[in-house]
């Protein structure tokens, strides 16, 4: 009983509303881009640039079905809301790019870089004071509800993730 009771306290618990979860995946991603920065060997960077790459397919699909749309019914702020679009319509161009080489390519490093500095602009752009985050809280969204969603749908797709993952390796020939 006082293990299971303990385990239970070790556990993250979840964010509390819809931008503490989207705030959480920020800081998740921008610890992965500095440790890819300071990353030496191929297999490391590798493997940073597949989590930076599904972490941000996963934060996108999920501001985008849910957050976004909740937004600009709540405020108006058609700028704003179409700004972000096309900032994750980039990004996630550069994902495709980056999912398709890797570090052997010349051009990865930069690729993983570029999508570094474009991911810090937008996030600094939801984050500041009168950005989507401060204005969806002037306009008393429910927060609560809205987060409820987002992690629902986060695990969903988390978990296709991980179901595409194991088809590919049982596609893969077996190597002797």
């Amino acid at each position: 009983m006082v293990a299971a009771k303990n385990a239970s306290r070790r556990r993250p618990s979840r964010p509390r509303d819809a931008i503490a979860l989207l705030k959480a995946d920020h800081r998740q991603v921008s610890g992965w881009f500095a440790d890819f920065k300071k990353a030496s060997s191929n297999s490391r960077k590798q493997t940073l640039a597949k989590n930076i790459c599904q972490a941000l397919r996963v934060h996108t699909t999920i501001e985008e079905e849910i957050f976004y749309p909740a937004f600009w019914s709540a405020t108006g702020d058609k700028p704003l809301h179409h700004e972000a679009e096309i900032e994750h319509q980039g990004a996630k161009n550069l994902i495709a790019e980056i999912e398709k080489s890797d570090p052997a390519d010349d051009y990865f490093d930069a690729r993983v870089t570029v999508l570094s500095e474009m991911i810090k602009h937008h996030v600094k752009e939801e984050e500041q004071p009168g950005g989507m985050f401060a204005e969806a809280r002037r306009a008393n969204m429910d927060l609560t509800q809205l987060g409820e969603q987002l992690a629902q749908r986060k695990s969903e797709l988390q978990s296709q993730g991980v179901l595409s993952a194991l088809v590919g390796r049982l596609n893969e020939p077996l190597s002797r």
